[in-house]
C-alpha cells in the first residue's frame, strides 16, 4: 500500500528532540497543546527511551535501531515509518497508526499496542512477546517468523495476514478475526484460541475454535466441489492394512482393485515403516477418514500395533482376513469385545478370497456401518429428549 508523501518535520521541534529525551519532555510539559510535527525526521539509532511522543506526527520517520525502551507513542501517526529493529519494549503505543509501517526485528516485548493500526505493516521478525494487542488492526500484514508468545491479541483483527513460522505460543487469540490467513507451520502450543471468526465483515459471522483449521472450514462452507471431496473420501473410503512383502502386497493389491471395481476409495498403507509416534498418527488420521477398514491378518508385523492405536478409540467397522489355517496373534482377542470388530474371515486362496469378498467382507462391514450410524442417531435422539424444554 502506497500512502501520500508527507511533508517535512518541523525544524524546532526536530532539533528539540535531538537533544535528547530530558529536554524533550520538558517541553512537551510546557507546551500541552502542540503535537509535534515529525515527519520524515531522521532518527536512527537515538536514544529516545521514555520519550513523550503521544500524539506525535512520525510519518515516514526513520527510527530503525533507535532506542524507544518504554516510550510513550499513544495515538502517535507513524504511517510508513521505518522502525526495523528498533527496541520498543514497554513502550505506550495505544491507538497509534502504524498503517503500512516497518517493524521488522522490532523488540516490542511487553508493548502496549491495544487498539494499534497495523494495516500492511511489515512485522516480519518482530518481538511481540508479552505485549498487549488487544483490538489491534493488523489486516494484510506480514508477521512471519514474528514472535508473540504470551501475547494478548483478543479481538485482533487478523484478515488476510501471512503468518508463516509465527509463534502463538500461549498467546491469546480469542475473538480474533481471520479470514483470508495464510497460515504456515504456526505454533499454537498453549494459545486460546475460542470464537475465532473466519467470514468477512458484509458476512453473517461464523466463528471455529482452531487457527490452523479456520481457513479449511471457510472454503469447506463456500466451495462445493470441496464439499463433495469430503463427502466421497467419507462415504467411500476403505483403509486396507497390512505388510508389503511380495506375498503379502499382492493380496493387498487385489483388494484394492476389487473394492475399486465397486466404486470404493481405497487406500492402501505400508506396514513396513517403524512404528513411530508420526506413524501412528497417521494411521489414526486416515482410518478417522475411512468408511470401514480391512486388515489382513496374515503374517501382520507392526500391524497388530497400529490397530491398538485405532481400534479402542474409533469406532469404525474392522474387518479382518486370514489366509489359510494362520491363527491370529495372540492379543487380537483382545479386540473381540469392540462391536465394529467383525469375525475374522478366512481364505484358502487369493482367488477365493476376490470371490468372496463382496459376502464376506463387504456386506459385513457395511452392516455394521449402519448398525453403528443407527445406534449414533438413537444416542443422539435420546440425549436430544433429555435436553430441558
Amino acid at each position: 500500500m502506497i500512502y501520500p508523501r508527507p511533508p517535512m518535520a518541523n525544524e524546532e521541534h526536530l532539533a528539540v528532540l535531538k537533544q535528547g529525551t530530558t529536554v524533550w519532555n520538558r517541553w512537551r510539559e510546557e507546551n500541552p497543546a502542540i503535537e509535534p510535527v515529525l515527519y520524515r525526521a531522521i532518527l536512527i539509532g537515538l536514544d529516545l527511551s521514555k520519550a513523550n511522543l503521544s500524539r506525535a506526527y512520525l510519518n515516514g520517520a526513520s527510527l530503525n535501531s533507535a532506542n524507544l525502551c518504554g516510550v510513550n507513542l499513544n495515538e502517535a501517526v507513524l504511517i510508513e515509518a521505518n522502525l526495523a529493529w528498533a527496541n520498543l519494549c514497554r513502550a505506550d503505543l495505544r491507538e497509534a497508526d502504524l498503517l503500512g509501517a516497518n517493524l521488522t526485528g522490532g523488540n516490542f516485548s511487553k508493548a502496549n499496542l491495544s487498539g494499534a493500526l497495523l494495516h500492511a505493516a511489515n512485522l516480519a521478525h518482530t518481538d511481540f512477546r508479552g505485549a498487549n494487542l488487544r483490538g489491534a488492526a493488523l489486516a494484510s500484514a506480514h508477521l512471519a517468523k514474528a514472535d508473540f508468545s504470551g501475547a494478548d491479541l483478543t479481538n485482533a483483527n487478523l484478515m488476510a495476514t501471512r503468518l508463516l513460522e509465527t509463534n502463538f505460543e500461549k498467546a491469546n487469540l480469542t475473538g480474533c478475526s481471520v479470514y483470508g490467513v495464510s497460515a504456515w507451520n504456526v505454533n499454537l502450543i498453549g494459545a486460546q484460541q475460542s470464537d475465532l471468526i473466519i467470514t468477512p465483515d458484509d458476512e453473517p459471522v461464523i466463528t471455529v475454535d482452531n487457527l490452523e483449521v479456520a481457513q479449511f472450514i471457510y472454503l469447506l462452507l463456500h466451495n462445493e466441489k470441496i464439499r463433495q471431496v469430503i463427502d466421497t473420501i467419507t462415504s467411500k473410503a476403505v483403509l486396507i492394512l497390512g505388510r508389503f512383502t511380495p506375498e503379502r502386497k499382492a493380496v493387498l493389491d487385489a483388494i484394492r482393485e476389487a473394492l475399486r471395481h465397486r466404486n470404493y476409495l481405497p487406500i492402501l498403507f505400508d506396514f513396513e515403516a517403524p512404528g513411530s509416534r508420526d506413524f501412528t498418527e497417521t494411521i489414526s488420521t486416515l482410518a478417522h477418514m475411512a468408511r470401514f477398514i480391512v486388515a489382513d491378518l496374515t503374517e501382520p508385523s507392526s500391524l497388530p500395533k497400529e490397530l491398538e492405536a485405532i481400534v479402542p478409540t474409533l469406532a469404525v467397522p474392522v474387518q479382518h482376513v486370514l489366509e489359510g489355517a494362520t491363527r491370529p496373534y495372540s492379543m487380537f482377542q483382545d479386540y473381540w469385545k469392540y462391536q465394529w470388530v467383525l469375525k475374522a474371515y478366512r481364505y484358502e486362496s487369493l482367488k477365493e478370497l476376490i470371490a468372496s469378498l463382496e459376502n464376506k467382507v463387504i456386506v459385513p462391514a457395511e452392516a455394521k456401518v449402519q448398525e453403528l450410524e443407527e445406534a449414533r442417531r438413537a444416542i443422539a435422539e435420546e440425549l436430544l429428549k433429555q435436553r430441558p424444554i
